[in-house]
C-alpha cells in the first residue's frame, strides 16, 4: 500500500514538474508480463478451442483510378491475375477471422504495372508491390502508384 502510494506520488509529481516519465510502476509491468503468460498458457493449451478460419477462394478487391475518380469492387481468384486498369493483381492467400474474433481480413497481394512500348506491345511489367494487405487499415502497407490505389475488402471461400 505504502510502495503503491510512493509510486502514485512520485507519478504525479514528475508529471506536474513536466519531467519525462520512462518507466512504469512495477504493477503495471507485472500485469503486462502476467497478461503474456496468460497468452501463452492459451496457445499452449491442447484443450483450448480452436479459434481459426479457413483460408478463402476469392478476394474482394476496391480499385481507384486517381484520374478520373472512381473506385471499382472487383473479385479475385486466388492464385490467378486479375486485371485492374495498367495493373495485374494476383492474390497468393486471403484470410477472414471468425465472428469470435476481433474483425479483420488479410491477403497476400501482388501487383505489377503492365507496360508496353509505346506501340501497343505489351512488355515486361514492374513490380509495384508485393506484401500484406489488411482490410481495417488499408495505409498500413499500401500500393504506392502515381494513379491506382488498391485495397482489400473481403475474403470468401
Amino acid at each position: 500500500m505504502i510502495r503503491s502510494m510512493i509510486v502514485s506520488t512520485s507519478l504525479i509529481s514528475a508529471l506536474c514538474l513536466g519531467a519525462p516519465v520512462l518507466a512504469q510502476p512495477v504493477e503495471m509491468q507485472q500485469g503486462v508480463a502476467n497478461q503474456q503468460s496468460a497468452q501463452t498458457r492459451v496457445q499452449d493449451d491442447p484443450d483450448a478451442p480452436e479459434l481459426t478460419s479457413e483460408p478463402g477462394s476469392v478476394v474482394v478487391l476496391r480499385g481507384l483510378d486517381k484520374v478520373t475518380a472512381r473506385t471499382r469492387d472487383f473479385q479475385a481468384p486466388i492464385g490467378e491475375a486479375v486485371e485492374f486498369g495498367a495493373l495485374s493483381i494476383t492474390v497468393q492467400y486471403c484470410r477472414k477471422r471468425p465472428p469470435e474474433e476481433p474483425p479483420e481480413v488479410f491477403a497476400f497481394v501482388e501487383v505489377e504495372d503492365r507496360r508496353t512500348d509505346g506501340f501497343g506491345v505489351q512488355a515486361e511489367g514492374e513490380l509495384m508491390f508485393s506484401g500484406w494487405m489488411f482490410a481495417s487499415n488499408p495505409a498500413l502497407n499500401a500500393l504506392e502508384h502515381p494513379v491506382y490505389d488498391v485495397w482489400v475488402i473481403d475474403c470468401r471461400s
